[in-house]
Parts: structure tokens; C-alpha cells; sequence
């Protein structure tokens, strides 16, 4: 199956910095630009960390806090989280105010696998880097929202297509196929549960899917076979087993 890469709704025109920028020049394009963050780059524009708008606000927060909020943090200055935020109070530099290691995506990576990791870290945009790790793009949240935006028509020709022909080999008529607002509903009778289970698995890794609403029945369950006990073989044997 086809999957939107990274690489086609990245932006490739990125605002970035070096190690030694100063801090009110950072600002300065953040403010121009009017984007929340921005990567740093070294001499071979490889990626060695990100700077957002709240390393910024840490900066201001804790420089300008008053005697007592200086004093609790100098009282946990032992903790992991309290050493970061006092490096960052004194931040003069790019290099001294970002977060690191950068968090990164390669331009090939599917869409799934940049809302995965956006997810997993927290982050709401990650660098773009290519096989050598230099920096060529940048991919926010809303840049993968767009597959949402994909067409109905569209998402069904991709379902016939990449999974019941290629994937299944159906014939195109052999599940019904209903595609509104995202939602995929898919109708008929298929030969073995196991094929159930493929066509509504592989449906929802379809881009721009929302949902599927599984009304397929089979004919033979296999759900129940022993390893030793002989049965037909089929197209979704292999890719079950990766499940």
C-alpha cells in the first residue's frame, strides 16, 4: 500500500539558526516569521536541536522572577528539569536556549509515522532531515491534518485499488465500498475471517481515512486452526503474520 510521505506536505523553505545566534535575534524571526519554533543547525546543516516559543518564555520567566522563585529554583537545582531551566534563565545564545537532541523525521517517513512521533514526544513540529541528516524541511500538525482533507472519491479508488486488487487479489466488485466524510463502510462476504480482518485493518491505514464500519462476513473460519492442522494458503497469510 501507497502512504503519503513526509516529504510532500513539508514545508521546504525553513527558518533556521546557527549555535550562535543571539537570543534577541532568535526572538526576532520567531516574531517575523510568525512561527512557534525553529530548528539549529550546524556548519553541515545537520540538526542538533529545536527552539520554541516556550524555551523563550522559560528564559523571561525565570531571568525576570522575582528573589523568591529564584531561590526555590536554586533549591532544585539538583533536578534534571531545574538544571535545564536555570541553563536556559541564562540563555544569551541559540545554542545555550535550545532543547536537545532534536526530534526528527526523515523526508520519507509516512504521515502516520510523524503523528506518531510528534505524539510520543510532545512536540508540534519536527525537522525534516534526509539520509545524510541535513535539515530540508520542517512538518507541523497542521501540515499533517492535510491528509484528512483527502477526497471521498479518492480514498475509495485507494481502497479498491491498493487493497482489494493489489493487496487482496479481489476483483474490484467483490466488497462493496462507501466512503462519506472519511468514514469507510465495506459490505459483502469474503472467504475467510483472516481476509475480514486484513481488508478492514489495511482500510484503516489507508490516508485520509477517519473510520471504517466493518459489515463483511466470511465463509470459513480460520480464526481457529491449529500450526499443524493443513489449510488453503492465501494472499494474506504473510502479511497476517506481521500483524
Amino acid at each position: 500500500m501507497k502512504h503519503s510521505k513526509v516529504g510532500t506536505v513539508m514545508t521546504s523553505d525553513v527558518v533556521r539558526v546557527a549555535y550562535g545566534t543571539p537570543f534577541k535575534e532568535v526572538a526576532r524571526l520567531l516574531a517575523e516569521h510568525r512561527i512557534s519554533g525553529l530548528p539549529v543547525v550546524d556548519d553541515d546543516e545537520q540538526v542538533i536541536g529545536v527552539i520554541s516559543e516556550t524555551d523563550l518564555m522559560v528564559r523571561q520567566a525565570e531571568a525576570a522572577g522575582p528573589p523568591g522563585s529564584r531561590r526555590r529554583l536554586r533549591r532544585l537545582r539538583m533536578t534534571s528539569d531545574a538544571r535545564t531551566r536555570r541553563a536556559k534563565a541564562r540563555a544569551r545564545t541559540a545554542g545555550q536556549l535550545m532543547s536537545h537532541p532534536a526530534v526528527t523525521v526523515h523526508s520519507d517517513a509516512t504521515i502516520a509515522e510523524a503523528a506518531r512521533a510528534m505524539a510520543h514526544h510532545r512536540v508540534e513540529r519536527l525537522p525534516v532531515v534526509d539520509e545524510e541528516e541535513r535539515l530540508v524541511g520542517i512538518v507541523t500538525r497542521r501540515d499533517l491534518l492535510q491528509v484528512f482533507l483527502r477526497p471521498d472519491a479518492e480514498i475509495r479508488k485507494a481502497i479498491v485499488d491498493e487493497v482489494l486488487v493489489q493487496a487482496l487479489w479481489l476483483t474490484p466488485r467483490a466488497v462493496g465500498v462507501d466512503v462519506h466524510e472519511g468514514v469507510v463502510t465495506l459490505t459483502g462476504r469474503l472467504e475467510r475471517r483472516s481476509d475480514v480482518t486484513a481488508a478492514v485493518h489495511m482500510c484503516r491505514e489507508t490516508d485520509g481515512v477517519v473510520a471504517v464500519v466493518d459489515h463483511l462476513t466470511y465463509r470459513f473460519d480460520d480464526s481457529r486452526l491449529r500450526p499443524e492442522e493443513p489449510h488453503v494458503h492465501g494472499v494474506t497469510d504473510d502479511w497476517l503474520r506481521k500483524l
